[in-house]
């Protein structure tokens, strides 16, 4: 039993450092930005040239590509640490890792090494094309069609909700190569920015992460060379549900990042707000709001490492745990957001305090790589199996 435990997951020094390093570059490089980037809606190039400069921007790229090589509690420690300080700027390192877990898992060598090196060198980065206006949830009814000519694959249709869009150079798309085989006819494919017929649409205007761009795919007759398939054709579908496996612990640690950061605010300011001649912290309703607060986020962070964790070690369970992860954390954030606002009373309904911003930008992350809902039907049926 013991040993079970402690393999459970373990945080190394290693980790520790990495978190301590990583917060300093959001309190000095990130965090200053932050509001800005939320008000202007425009990419935290700030985030990206810290990030890539220490070596964080996709630490879970393998060594052999010019990667750190870092394991997925790593990664989560960095998201974390970044989405607590600009949820937006967390997507840089998540999605990078979002879009490249596909090629990690079923990619040629050849098809590795031309993507993940640019990636891992920060020269590039990658996205993520699986959802559709009418294919979100139910991703498999996806419309877009990917046909072989000669040495060719030619791309038609549009992909909706992408991350990043027209920032990353590289997109990991699914498409339809056999329309009578359901979802066993999907294949993945590394499209290029620059590929004939390829086109990104207009942002969308969001409630948050307006840091991010989030936009329309568009392929028009999109011609990418035939090696560009992401493993065999039909297993696109496949590699896309294997992916969300290792990467919805990321949105976990979005969340928990984003929650530790509305607790952190909160904490300062009731300890600071004075009414009725004492501070508002030295009430105990306050008090056990903040309690709560903090015992839900703990609970989210360790849920999130082993979910990580259960990943490198292949644990059969990956599939549900993962989906847990992401579900409770997400969860989490969106409470623990609403109660900072609420312990800022009206001041925290302002953009001069930066939590009515985390409380935005928590909402997403109970919605996107599945929606609660959905993680709630692949834990059920896990179980029930």
């Amino acid at each position: 039993m013991g040993n079970n435990a402690a393999g459970l997951y373990a945080l190394t020094e290693e980790h520790e450092a990495i978190r301590a390093a990583v917060r300093e570059i959001a309190e000095r490089e990130i965090a200053p930005h932050a509001a800005e980037v939320d008000a202007e809606s425009r990419y935290p190039v700030e985030a990206q040239k810290a990030l890539t400069a220490a070596g964080f921007h996709a630490t879970h790229i393998p060594e052999e590509y010019g990667g750190e090589g870092a394991d997925a509690i790593a990664t989560c420690i960095v998201i974390e640490e970044v989405a607590r300080v600009d949820a937006s700027a967390s997507l840089i390192p998540a999605v990078n890792k979002l879009g490249s877990v596909p090629l990690m898992l079923a990619g040629s060598e050849e098809l590795k090494r031309e993507v993940l090196t640019p990636v891992a060198a920060g020269e590039a980065m990658i996205s993520y094309g699986l959802s559709e206006r009418e294919a979100g949830s139910d991703a498999a009814s996806m419309r877009t069609r990917a046909r072989l000519e000669g040495d060719t694959w030619v791309l038609n249709g549009t992909k909706a909700w992408i991350t990043n869009a027209g920032v990353s150079q590289w997109y990991t798309v699914m498409a339809v190569t056999d329309p009578g085989q359901g979802a066993n006819g999907i294949s993945a494919f590394a499209v290029h920015r620059d590929d004939p017929g390829f086109a990104v649409g207009p942002k969308e205007r969001k409630m948050g992460i307006k840091g991010s761009p989030t936009c329309e795919l568009h392929l028009t007759d999109c011609t990418i060379p035939a090696d560009r398939i992401v493993g065999e054709p039909g297993t696109g579908f496949k590699t896309a549900l294997r992916t969300l496996d290792f990467t919805r612990p990321t949105i976990g640690a979005q969340a928990v990042g984003i929650a530790q950061g509305a607790l952190d605010a909160a904490v300062s300011y009731t300890k600071d707000r004075r009414q009725f001649g004492r501070a508002i912290a030295d009430n105990q309703g306050v008090q056990f709001m903040l309690a709560d607060m903090e015992m839900r986020i703990e609970a989210a962070r360790h849920l999130v490492y082993v979910a990580a964790a259960r990943g490198e070690q292949g644990g059969a369970d990956v599939t549900r745990i993962s989906a847990s992860a992401k579900a409770f954390a997400s969860d989490v954030a969106m409470q623990v957001t609403t109660d900072a606002v609420q312990l800022f009373g009206g001041a925290g309904y302002t953009q001069d305090f930066p939590v009515e911003r985390m409380m935005r930008d928590a909402k997403i992350t109970q919605i996107y790589e599945g929606t609660n809902q959905i993680q709630r039907v692949v834990i059920a049926r896990s179980l029930l199996k």
